[in-house]
């Protein structure tokens, strides 16, 4: 983002710029950039220009209001609310479903709670993938893994995966982007005693329109954001009006960070994926660096919904530590963490020494006889 603050630095190195007197001309003394006063009085409107539109759009401010409804007296009637008394994870289910174990921790300790404080969504994503998929998504997700400890593979409970709907906020927008950027090329030349290096130093400057669509946050704390991230894309077309029937046998995760909270990550998101499509037109020149100087992101239109989002999870522990496995239960795809057993690996290393001492002796035998 660009520093609101504006320094009369050289554009080249970036070192202070001095003014020469009786030149009429400001000069870098490291790099020996000279402009006259004419550029550098357009050079610094413009960075003016910059800072101000960089401090209006950190004063931009989503749409957040509209995200979410209230949900009737009849559809809170038939919910209920469970707590975690080990981590906290507030889980929300049907009259008759039952939250016997934590999807985050694996405590089995669910405290039942009056629902409350929870908006209705705005959508949801079906579940696409049953149990028995999410099952033999996790038994193939351990296979083939020889450091795979066997306590744990048989004490793991994958019969106790359960189904989960994750909060997300998504969020839409019109941007209109812009960034400076430096390419730089160097062209190296050897002498007899030394080795120079030019760089040559081009100023890129792009700008353009984009807009973005169904960007997600996840709203829980308790969710691990890199998993969440690991298990997208989620397919937006198959999105619904959200509907209480979805919830029948099925568990959701209550939001603790609500559509407010989660604009940081949002706009890190819009912010990272305009100025690397700005970038790609840059390195298409083929430059042998790229150097992000600064950028402007501001939105025109925007808009955010509350979705729940299928999501298979199972937590289960293993010498005191949890281990966590999701499967995106719309796609299939499943991502997690798994031990490793110490003397199976001490094994294998033993083995393949035995196997490479042999060969290494007869080669050093060689080339030293």
């Amino acid at each position: 983002m660009t520093d609101t603050s504006v320094a009369y630095k050289c554009p080249n190195c970036g070192g202070p710029l001095e003014f020469q007197p009786g030149a009429s001309q400001v000069v870098c003394p490291y790099c020996d950039t000279k402009l006259d006063v004419a550029q550098m009085e357009a050079l610094f409107a413009r960075q003016q220009e910059r800072a101000a539109a960089a401090q209006e759009a950190k004063e931009e401010r989503w749409n957040t209001e509209m995200a979410g409804k209230e949900w009737s007296t009849e559809e809170a009637a038939i919910l209920k609310a469970f707590t975690c008394s080990a981590c906290g994870a507030e889980i929300v289910c049907d009259e008759n479903t039952l939250a016997t174990e934590c999807c985050y921790c694996g405590n089995p300790t669910m405290l039942p709670n009056r629902f409350s404080g929870m908006l209705k969504p705005d959508y949801v994503i079906p579940f696409q993938k049953t149990k028995e998929d999410a099952v033999a998504a996790l038994k193939e997700f351990y296979k083939g893994k020889r450091l795979l400890p066997a306590a744990f593979t048989a004490n793991n409970r994958i019969q106790d995966i359960q189904p989960m709907y994750v909060p997300f906020w998504l969020f839409d927008s019109k941007i209109h982007a812009s960034a400076d950027f430096q390419g730089e090329d160097d062209n190296v030349m050897e002498t007899s005693d030394e080795i120079i290096t030019e760089t040559r130093v081009f100023q890129c400057i792009r700008s353009g329109r984009m807009s973005f669509h169904k960007i997600p946050v996840d709203g829980s704390s308790k969710m691990d954001d890199t998993y969440m991230e690991s298990i997208e894309p989620f397919d937006y077309s198959q999105m619904v009006p959200f509907s209480p029937a979805y919830l029948t046998g099925f568990l959701a995760d209550k939001y603790d960070v609500d559509a407010e909270a989660s604009v940081p990550r949002a706009d890190e998101r819009v912010e990272r994926s305009a100025v690397g499509v700005l970038e790609e037109t840059v390195k298409a020149r083929g430059y042998d660096r790229t150097i992000l100087k600064d950028s402007v992101v501001r939105k025109e239109e925007d808009q955010v919904a509350y979705a729940l989002a299928p999501v298979w999870i199972l937590t289960t522990r293993y010498q005191d530590k949890p281990y966590t496995f999701m499967m995106n239960g719309q796609t299939g795809k499943m991502v997690g963490t798994l031990p490793y057993d110490n003397q199976k690996s001490l094994m294998i290393m033993g083995a393949v020494a035995a196997i490479l001492t042999p060969a290494l002796y007869f080669v050093a035998k060689m080339f030293l006889t």
